[in-house]
C-alpha cells in the first residue's frame, strides 16, 4: 500500500494549482513487474508558433514504470504550461516525451498527441522511448 514516505517530495499534490514544468514522482512498489500506466486528456492546448492561434489535442501517455511513478496533478500543471507557448505539434509531443523520460526513467514510454483539424488537416504525433537494452 502507500507508505507515508511515498509522499516525500510531492509538493504540488494538495497545494496550489499553478502551472509548472516540474514533474513529480513517487516510488513504484512493484518495480519487478512490468505493467502499463495510461494517462489521457482531451484538454491539451498550445499555440501555433507563427500565427499564435490555439491548437487543441487529445493526449495519451503510456508508460511501463521503472523505479518511479508519475504523480498526476503534477502532469496536469506541467501540461498547462504549454497553453500560451508557440510550438509545432511534432516538437511538443517529443518535448513531453523527453521530460517524462527524464523524470521517470521508465522501461518504456509513449506520447500520442492527436491534434484537432486545422485547415482541413489533422496531425497526430506518436513519439516513443524504450530504455536501452530493453526488449523490442
Amino acid at each position: 500500500m502507500t507508505d507515508e514516505s511515498d509522499l516525500e517530495g510531492l509538493s504540488v499534490l494538495g497545494g496550489a494549482s499553478v502551472p509548472t514544468r516540474k514533474l513529480e514522482t513517487f516510488p513504484n512498489h512493484h518495480p519487478g513487474r512490468e505493467y502499463m500506466v495510461t494517462l489521457t486528456t482531451d484538454e491539451f492546448t498550445c499555440l501555433c508558433p507563427k500565427t499564435g492561434q490555439p491548437d487543441f489535442a487529445a493526449l495519451t501517455i503510456e508508460y511501463v514504470p521503472g523505479e518511479r511513478i508519475l504523480e498526476s496533478k503534477s502532469l496536469k500543471l506541467y501540461l498547462w504550461t504549454f497553453r500560451n507557448e508557440g510550438v509545432f505539434h511534432e516538437h511538443v509531443a517529443n518535448r513531453i516525451l523527453d521530460d517524462l523520460v527524464d523524470a521517470l526513467e521508465p522501461l518504456w514510454c509513449r506520447v500520442l498527441a492527436d491534434f484537432g483539424i486545422r485547415g482541413g488537416i489533422s496531425i497526430s504525433v506518436d513519439a516513443e522511448y524504450r530504455r536501452p537494452g530493453g526488449e523490442d
